[in-house]
């Protein structure tokens, strides 16, 4: 099943300041350890598990393929991420680290000027700038105490997921822990109804049919290598496949810019699933009936067509729905209303097969004989329907909440979300930078050499760490964090492009230059966070 995605929601790990004895305190900026992934990340999720009965049996029915949803992140950013696995589309956000704590930031008018010239050193003043400030203002000067140890930013996590298989078109793939779960159960039952087809094998059956598992498992494989091969030939970058209990996924992370690449990506899984049921027929011609290749083949080919037809139903987070979502694009020109469309089609599909499902099998339509239905195959088939309603529900609830979350990444913009920031020295007592930055209305703290040129970023978390009365005996270089090229964003960034550059760099604050590279101010990981979780609960 196809899927595309970005980032998935952000952790929203910071606390609101609290006060101590007239002291106020509050979170940190989160320590940047975003993951994964961006606005919806489209995961194309290979449809249902193969009928585990051999040809001309009536067992089990097919299982979709389980959608992975990015964030773990946050996940959902705008990527092709499975929806039923709750992540990763969407894009993410660094998440809090618990441990810090945000500094209080200046209680001036957004709108004031930088510090007087008489407080500021020489250079370019970070607060010459008329700009908005975030939420949440305070004061630098009252920061409380507190632990006095500030966590370094953490890493963003490489892409896991189980074993690793191998990197295919540099793209790796895992499989999950589940996986060697339904293994074994396809080895399980299908090898009782090689019993039936075929007595004299004995117990060598069950041999039979672990290769029929791992065979049919690299036929989903094909089918995720296609969605990831039309993926990079448009240029879109793919985290990883991974192979897992209902199936497989392709985790995209970004979506299609265009309609009719958004179907592409999405035909393409359950046009190779066709091709290969169609060579698996042909194959089987070749043989004899009624041989283990012939009981082997007819499985393949049966297996490959349920595959091909489950994820071709329209409703997401079906492959289907992805092609339903990419007509109603082109229709109205909106990537949403496709989405919505597509999303209620996948909800209705969702309630048909937990009611139509025990029903088909119970009346013979997919068959079945009335011999061979029991009190327990009744029990398995509502279980088996109830499995695949809830991931099928479930997924297209995700690419709903994902596509919000599309919508409203342009609203974030570093211009807007950053503070105004005082240049100081590095020798500059921290008590008299905290009375510069309270008079002048900032909440930031940029440590500058004797040309005005940034050195370093003062951070908040170390600043509530320095008791009061020590604070006029520390310098402002003992609590700063040097600049690296990823720390310096520009001001014009915004939606997408500013989250992967927060993610590509993990720390709790950011330069903001001009174009000119003139200072703008200080960004803060905790302030994005904050808009982020605020447009992600406003309504569409």
């Amino acid at each position: 099943m196809d899927e595309s995605g970005g980032s998935g929601q952000p952790r929203s790990g910071t606390d609101e300041a609290t006060e101590r004895h007239g002291e106020q305190r509050a979170s940190s900026g989160p320590a940047a350890g975003a993951t994964r992934s961006g606005p919806e990340r489209p995961e194309h999720p290979t449809g249902p598990t193969p009928p585990t009965a051999a040809p001309g049996t009536s067992e089990a029915a097919p299982s979709p393929d389980r959608p992975h949803d990015p964030t773990d992140s946050a996940h959902e950013a705008a990527t092709h991420s499975d929806p039923s696995s709750g992540t990763e589309d969407g894009a993410e956000v660094p998440g809090a680290s618990p441990g810090q704590a945000e500094a209080p930031a200046g209680s001036g008018s957004p709108d004031e000027a930088g510090p007087s010239a008489q407080d500021a050193p020489h250079g370019p003043s970070a607060g010459a700038h008329p700009h908005p400030e975030p939420e949440h203002p305070r004061t630098l000067a009252h920061s409380g105490t507190g632990t006095g140890k500030a966590q370094p930013p953490r890493r963003g996590r490489e892409p896991g997921g189980g074993l690793l298989m191998g990197r295919p078109f540099g793209v790796p793939v895992y499989v999950a822990p589940s996986w060697f779960l339904v293994a074994a159960l396809i080895t399980w039952v299908f090898g009782g109804q090689l019993d039936r087809v075929l007595p004299e094998l004995g117990a060598l059956r069950y041999l039979v049919s672990l290769f029929f598992a791992v065979a049919f498992y690299a036929s989903v494989l094909v089918h995720e290598l296609a969605h990831t091969v039309a993926a990079l030939r448009f240029k879109l970058p793919v985290r990883r496949i991974q192979l897992q209990f209902f199936g497989g996924v392709s985790e995209i992370e970004k979506e299609a810019e265009t309609p009719g690449r958004e179907f592409v990506l999405s035909f393409v899984g359950p046009l190779l699933s066709l091709v290969l049921s169609g060579l698996f027929y042909l194959a089987m011609l070749a043989v004899e009936p009624g041989t283990v290749p012939g009981v082997l083949l007819a499985g393949l080919m049966i297996s490959n067509l349920i595959v091909a037809a489950f994820n071709l139903l329209p409703g997401l987070p079906l492959d289907g729905g992805r092609m339903l979502r990419a007509v109603v694009w082109k229709i109205t020109g909106r990537p949403m209303s496709g989405t919505i469309a597509a999303a209620w089609v996948g909800r209705a599909l969702a309630v048909s097969v937990l009611i139509g499902l025990p029903l088909l099998t119970q009346s013979g339509v997919l068959g079945a004989t009335q011999d061979h239905v029991g009190g327990m195959d009744t029990v398995t088939d509502a279980l088996l329907a109830a499995i695949l309603a809830a991931i099928i529900w479930t997924g297209a609830g995700n690419s709903l909440r994902m596509a919000r979350l599309r919508e409203h990444l342009p609203e974030l913009r570093a211009r807007s979300l950053t503070r105004r920031a005082v240049p100081v020295e590095t020798s500059t007592p921290l008590s008299e930078a905290l009375r510069r930055a309270n008079e002048a209305g900032a909440r930031a703290l940029v440590v500058v050499d004797a040309d005005g040129e940034p050195l370093s970023l003062v951070r908040e978390a170390a600043i509530v760490g320095v008791p009061e009365h020590r604070r006029p005996w520390v310098a402002v270089s003992g609590l700063a964090q040097d600049l690296t090229d990823g720390m310096r964003v520009s001001a014009e960034l915004a939606g997408e492009a500013l989250l992967d550059t927060l993610r590509a760099t993990p720390a709790t604050e950011y330069l903001v230059v001009e174009d000119s590279g003139e200072i703008y101010g200080v960004l803060s990981a905790a302030d994005v966070e904050r808009a982020f979780v605020k447009a992600m609960a406003r309504p569409s």
